[in-house]
């Protein structure tokens, strides 16, 4: 059993403190406490060692970040940072976003269907210590792989000074802003959104970064 974090222990008081509803039955930590608890204890029933980071529960193994526990309105979740590589033999696993390429998350709605699964969830964490272990990494798309939304590359070939601070970004930063843009259906759309990131481009930002 791992030993808890008074950190942690502060989460599950008073919640991630990352909006004006901490400390308040509004808060999602708050709705979800009975659950994120058991899961928790699931989680400390490992080799992991319970730190916070980003506000919330984080677990992990020789310094590297293996699993988080987080909530949100809908649902609250157990997440691994590298759950693609994972078997995924009970089929429980999901990609938090249609882009995501290594997290992949398990999402509940009541404290129950913990305490069902927990054997199944340890087995999960255990798995993907040994995936730490190994030192696996994901195999991810190379910046080659995505095409540049047309505006963007529009916008950059008349503004010198564009081009040069985009490609000075990082390949993650620089792979927001081709996902942000290009999912916009329409033209007109892509324009403004360029318009709109240009500043943050230029601070060296990527576009979830404020």
């Amino acid at each position: 059993m791992s030993t808890k974090n008074p950190a942690v222990d502060e989460y599950m008081a008073e919640g991630c403190g990352r909006c004006d509803k901490v400390g308040t039955p509004e808060c999602k930590v708050n709705t979800w406490r009975d659950g994120l608890a058991e899961l928790r204890n699931v989680v400390l029933d490992t080799p992991l060692t319970e730190e916070r980071k980003w506000g919330s529960p984080c677990y992990t193994y020789d310094g590297q970040n293996v699993v988080m526990i987080g909530a949100f309105k809908t649902n609250y979740v157990l997440s691994f940072m590298k759950g693609a590589l994972l078997k995924d033999e009970h089929h429980l696993l999901v990609a938090p976003g249609e882009n995501t390429q290594s997290g992949r998350v398990i999402r509940f709605t009541d404290a129950e269907r913990v305490v069902e699964l927990a054997s199944v969830l340890k087995a999960y964490i255990l798995e993907a210590i040994e995936v730490e272990k190994a030192g696996l990494r994901v195999d991810f798309k190379k910046m080659k792989d995505y095409a540049l939304p047309l505006e963007l590359q529009q916008a950059m070939d008349a503004d010198a000074a564009l081009k040069d601070a985009f490609e000075a970004l990082t390949p993650g930063r620089q792979r927001s802003y081709i996902l942000h843009i290009g999912s916009a259906k329409q033209a007109k759309t892509r324009e403004a959104r360029v318009e709109k990131c240009r500043d943050k481009i230029f601070d060296g930002k990527g576009f979830n970064e404020y």
